[in-house]
C-alpha cells in the first residue's frame, strides 16, 4: 500500500502523514509512563548510593550491571534497544519539527531511558495533535 493509499493517514500543509485521528488520551499515557520511568530507576540508583558509597562510581555501576549473566543480558538489551530507538528519536524529532529534543536526550543520560523514552513520545503525540489540528483548519 503507497502512503497516499493509506486511510489510515494523511499528509498535513506541512507534507507530514500523521494518523487521521490522533488519540489525545495517548500523551497523557506516555507522560505517566515518562514519571515512573525518571521515579523509579532513580529509586534504584539512590539504593546504590545508600550501599556502595555517596559518589556515584560509573565504573563501578557499569561492573555491577554485567556481575552475572542475567544482569549482562539485561544490561546489553538495554544497550542495543536504546541506542536504536534513540536513534529513531531524532530522526523521528527531525521529520516532524519538533521541539523539546534537547530535553529527551538529556533526560536520557542524566535521569533514564526509562523516562526519556516515554517523554519523547508525550512530545510526539503533542506534535502529532497540533499538526492535526493545524490540517483541520486549511480548506
Amino acid at each position: 500500500m503507497t502512503p497516499a493509499s493509506n486511510p489510515a493517514s494523511e499528509t498535513s500543509n506541512t507534507g507530514i502523514r500523521t494518523p487521521l485521528v490522533p488519540s489525545p488520551w495517548l500523551q497523557w499515557l506516555y507522560l505517566a509512563l515518562a514519571v515512573g520511568g525518571a521515579v523509579f530507576p532513580w529509586l534504584a540508583n539512590a539504593d546504590y548510593i545508600r550501599e556502595y558509597g555517596q559518589a556515584f562510581d560509573l565504573t563501578q555501576f557499569i561492573e555491577l550491571a554485567n556481575v552475572n549473566p542475567a544482569a549482562r543480558s539485561l544490561s546489553r538489551d538495554l544497550l542495543i534497544g536504546a541506542s536504536a530507538i534513540t536513534i529513531w528519536i531524532i530522526v523521528e524529532a527531525r521529520r516532524l519539527k519538533m521541539r523539546g529534543l534537547w530535553i529527551v536526550l538529556l533526560g536520557s543520560v542524566t535521569i533514564a531511558f526509562a523516562f526519556a523514552a516515554p517523554f519523547f513520545l508525550f512530545l510526539r503525540e503533542r506534535r502529532l495533535l497540533e499538526i492535526s489540528r493545524g490540517a483541520s483548519t486549511q480548506p
